[in-house]
């Protein structure tokens, strides 16, 4: 599955050019005339379903969460932009509820919440299809990914967290190449964006659903994996600032 992933990415960033090179050259006419209007700088966000591949698909099956990235077009078109693209994505959480302290008993109850999370950010340049009812693009960006456990706890009625630990963590190295098409909503200066990214994530160590033990006297064991990490994600958002 990695394979076809990168296959259809390499396809994509092939077959760009050239319909970017088609839409440049069928300009219209008031185009011509006044000049595009639109905005350098674009921004949007995304949800986001992840799939855990190699290694890290071993143990983790999938994940959910959000992205956002920020570009400034470097030409007048905005075929050739730069800028950051960055996500958080949740692959594991458990809850229980758990006596507020051994003192107390069960008299009040509370909620302690473990979640296994990855929050990345990269910086690098993307290419789209400037105009027409349907804008391809292709993007990559270097940077890194951050690996988290943290477990929160809030009261069993209203909800409301009022402690948090952050239990095991690690950093790396990381690279993404994504691909997608941009729809736009007429002239209002925004675009659907679907699109697919594939997070080459380096050697790093991580905890999954139910990686730690604790002994009923406070103690905690933590069971780490330590591998790469890499990911493929699908996503579905918007961006503005098209025009």
């Amino acid at each position: 599955m990695q394979r076809s992933i990168l296959r259809a990415l390499v396809l994509a960033s092939l077959s760009l050019p050239v319909t970017a090179g088609a839409q440049v050259f069928s300009v219209g006419k008031e185009e011509q005339e006044t000049g595009p209007r639109r905005s350098p700088a674009t921004g949007g966000l995304a949800l986001v379903y992840g799939r855990p591949t190699g290694d890290f698909g071993d143990f983790v099956k999938q994940g959910f969460g959000i992205d956002g990235n920020a570009h400034y077009k470097i030409d007048r078109r905005g075929i050739f932009s730069i800028g950051a693209e960055g996500g958080f994505l949740t692959y594991g959480r458990e809850s229980k509820r758990v006596p507020l302290s051994s003192t107390i008993g069960g008299l009040i109850l509370v909620d302690v919440t473990t979640s296994n999370n990855i929050f990345w950010l990269g910086l690098g340049p993307q290419l789209t299809a400037p105009s027409g009812p349907l804008r391809p693009y292709v993007s990559g960006t270097a940077g890194f990914s951050y690996f988290f456990t943290e477990s929160s706890v809030e009261g069993s009625r209203n909800d409301i967290e009022f402690a948090k630990t952050t239990n095991f963590d690690d950093a790396t190295f990381a690279w993404t190449g994504a691909a997608g098409f941009l729809i736009p909503f007429g002239n209002s200066g925004a675009a659907l964006d679907i699109g697919a990214r594939y997070h080459g994530n380096g050697n790093v160590r991580y905890l999954r659903r139910g990686g730690f033990a604790e002994d009923g006297n406070g103690n905690v064991t933590f069971f780490p994996i330590e591998s790469e990490a890499p990911l493929v994600s699908w996503r579905i958002g918007f961006r503005a600032g098209l025009r």
